[in-house]
């Protein structure tokens, strides 16, 4: 049996060489909630030197946070918990991830195999706890100098190399106790002698290549470019959505962005004009589609494609099926923005330039129901000083000076893609759960990688259920500005078809509650405008300096009312 000095000391080791291993293979930032049983792995980080160290009480809000971190830097995060149900917290931010492809690299704690299923304290099943949702698990065995370290590091840059492509790996480690003790290297100097050459090294144990992003060019691309086509950009970088414009430029097609690209184009706010049969009718011609990135927000874009039966090309670096309507299609698994500059560049130097005057009647006449709807949208939004929903949402992208941006999955994202004009924004989402839980945490972990001024844009259902993380604001290091759009409930739900008692018991679920004793409470400058430039101004100035909650309050159901005349007007409407 192991003595308790020598347990302590491999307990430390194997910690030290997950966390150095991780680290070689791209680490950055970890994220640490508190626990007894994770002690190794806690300390292990603690006094690594390229590490940047981020903490939460909240296990859920945590999982976010490394998302938010991850989602900025493109780079992996991890998350160290302790065990028992603060591992199960993990579960929503990593089917996010699932969906989303952030990669997290989850190290969680677990009691050894004999103290589970046997009524032993804090000790549940954590083998597999993320089935589908990670796309790599990792059991490790408890520390033992009877598992080499060389099968440790080996496992652990496999994992790594299965996140390539995006996702969360599972990494759970099974420590016996004690924990707490003196360092006595001399103890392991026989078990760590086969690493050496690796621990005077700096760089992974197994070297594997990484994601290649050649593009080449297919013999059919010219028939291709000579169709009447569209382009759709989903939810990608403004980097990405910029090149796909600059192709649907030389390919003469009107783009339609969606708000989570940043990117704002001449035939914007298609989830109003689309209501429109003459507008619609345009689009019946169609014969191509490219489509970069997936997640759209539009319900009526979603709704054309799911009707569209002509050529669909859908461009995506990510590995798994993301076309929920099973067209028949061309599937590019590359990288976006090297697609499309090889593709442009393909059309700068053809030989013959194409006859583009049929398409380009059409998306003329697109361009033109653009503007109308939204001069339809800004007459709803009656005077022009009321501050509602629809007000807010036409007014935000244009007047917002330079910040990034995190937008919730409240009522506001879809104003945001009805109306919104938000162009050369960086723009970043959880919309591929769209859950409301974390949003808060995963803007914080936004602002913390790119150390950038943030505002972010929430609900107030969304800010309630994610209230714990408003204490991760501290850690912020640029000026916040966090907006409530407080209409007392699921304002998104009110354009169900529902009895409207059912509605407010059993979706809207008023709460009369306001947001100014939670900004006390947690140290934030409170602002709560009663017009629109006064809104305007409070969160311009506060993404000079500090951290501020903005509490927009509507009346329950004026959104809801505003977009039913708004929609009842597009449909009858002459636009172009």
């Amino acid at each position: 049996m192991m003595q308790p000095e020598q347990q302590i000391m491999l307990n430390q080791v194997w910690a030290e060489l997950i966390i150095e291993e991780l680290v070689r293979n791209g680490v950055k930032h970890i994220c640490i909630a508190p626990g007894s049983r994770s002690t190794p792995l806690t300390l292990a980080a603690s006094e690594h030197a390229h590490l940047s160290i981020h903490t939460h009480f909240d296990e859920r809000g945590l999982g976010f946070l490394a998302l938010g971190i991850a989602k900025a830097s493109n780079e992996a995060v991890a998350v160290i918990v302790t065990s028992g149900t603060a591992v199960a917290n993990l579960l929503p931010s990593v089917a996010e991830s699932g969906l989303t492809k952030e990669k997290l690299v989850l190290l969680t704690a677990d009691r050894p195999v004999e103290l589970i299923n046997c009524g032993a304290n804090q000790a549940i099943n954590q083998q597999n706890l993320f089935t589908s949702h990670v796309c790599h698990s990792l059991q490790l065995p408890s520390p033992s100098i009877n598992v080499p370290a060389q099968w440790l590091l080996s496992r652990l840059d496999q994992a790594c190399f299965t996140q390539q492509q995006g996702g969360t790996i599972h990494i759970n480690c099974p420590f016996p106790e004690p924990f707490y003790g003196k360092k006595d290297e001399m103890l392991l100097l026989d078990y760590l002698a086969p690493i050496q050459a690796w621990k005077a090294a700096f760089s992974p144990y197994i070297e594997q290549p990484t994601y290649s992003s050649n593009v080449t060019v297919s013999p059919q691309w010219m028939k291709v470019a000579q169709k009447k086509g569209a382009v759709i950009v989903g939810k990608v970088t403004l980097e990405e959505a910029q090149a796909a414009a600059a192709l649907a430029k030389e390919l003469g097609w009107p783009v339609l962005a969606d708000p989570q690209s940043g990117y704002y184009s001449s035939w914007a706010h298609y989830d109003l004009w689309l209501q429109n049969p003459a507008c619609a009718e345009l689009l019946v011609d169609i014969e191509c589609v490219l489509q970069f990135g997936a997640r759209i927000v539009s319900k009526r874009l979603a709704g054309w494609l799911e009707r569209y039966q002509q050529d669909y090309y859908l461009i995506d670096p990510h590995a798994e099926l993301l076309d929920a309507t099973y067209h028949s299609h061309v599937r590019y698994r590359t990288d976006i923005t090297t697609w499309c500059q090889v593709h442009t560049q393909s059309l700068e130097e053809r030989d013959c330039f194409f006859d583009h005057a049929p398409s380009l009647a059409w998306s003329e006449s697109l361009k033109v129901a653009s503007q109308n709807a939204l001069t339809l949208a800004r007459s709803m939004a009656c005077h022009s000083e009321t501050l509602s929903e629809l007000s807010f949402a036409l007014t935000i992208g244009q007047k917002a000076e330079s910040c990034d941006w995190f937008i919730g999955n409240s009522l506001i994202v879809r104003l945001l893609d009805m109306v919104g004009e938000l162009n050369k924004q960086h723009i970043y989402t959880n919309r591929g759960a769209s859950g409301i839980d974390g949003l808060v945490a995963t803007a914080v972990g936004v602002q913390l990688a790119n150390q950038q001024p943030l505002l972010a844009l929430v609900g107030d259902t969304s800010l309630l259920y994610d209230l714990n993380s408003l204490a991760l604001l501290k850690q912020a290091t640029a000026p916040v500005v966090l907006i409530v759009m407080n209409n007392d409930g699921g304002g998104i739900f009110d354009l169900l078809p529902v009895d409207e008692k059912k509605k407010d018991d059993f979706y809207r679920m008023p709460h009369q509650l306001e947001f100014s004793h939670a900004a006390a409470m947690f140290g934030l400058n409170y602002h709560k405008p009663e017009t629109l430039t006064c809104a305007m101004s409070m969160i311009n100035d506060g993404l000079k300096e500090g951290l501020h909650l903005v509490e927009i309050n509507t009346p329950s159901g004026q959104a809801g009312e505003e977009l039913t005349r708004l929609f009842q007007t597009i449909q009858h409407a002459t636009l172009f």
